[in-house]
């Protein structure tokens, strides 16, 4: 799916970025905690959804090359922060709808989500069920 589809389907608008508008998002990854994203994204082309509007969200974008970042709720970063993505190739989006119908739309419409670590409980399972 393309950025473009992603502002279309949820009714978005490119903050910055908008010269990106084809570029291919391969999947998916809500979160408000940035470090969530860190820890449990495991690969590159991947949609940011979320309501943290800090420039740490494009750092993150740019450390994880992400494919871009999809503000929800309505809510917009600073000035400093749209011209910072603009600068690091981030393209910016914002939708005013809520993360959870944001996310429903774009995996009805097909963008599956982020492939993603393991999570530390996972780590102490057995790998077969108990006799």
């Amino acid at each position: 799916m393309k950025l473009r589809e992603v502002a279309e389907l949820v009714g978005a608008r490119f903050l910055t970025g908008e010269e990106l508008a084809d570029r291919e998002v391969s999947a998916a990854f809500a979160a408000d905690l940035l470090s969530d994203v860190l820890a449990m994204v495991r690969e590159e082309g991947v949609l940011l959804i979320t309501g943290t509007v800090t420039a740490q969200v494009v750092r993150v974008a740019e450390v994880m090359n992400l494919a871009g970042v999809l503000f929800v709720r309505g809510k917009l970063p600073a000035k400093s922060t749209v011209d910072y993505a603009a600068a690091a190739g981030i393209p910016l989006l914002a939708t005013p709808r809520i993360m959870y119908e944001t996310c429903g739309i774009l995996y009805t419409h097909g963008l599956p989500g982020a492939k993603r670590k393991p999570l530390p409980y996972e780590h102490d399972q057995p790998s077969s069920p108990p006799p």
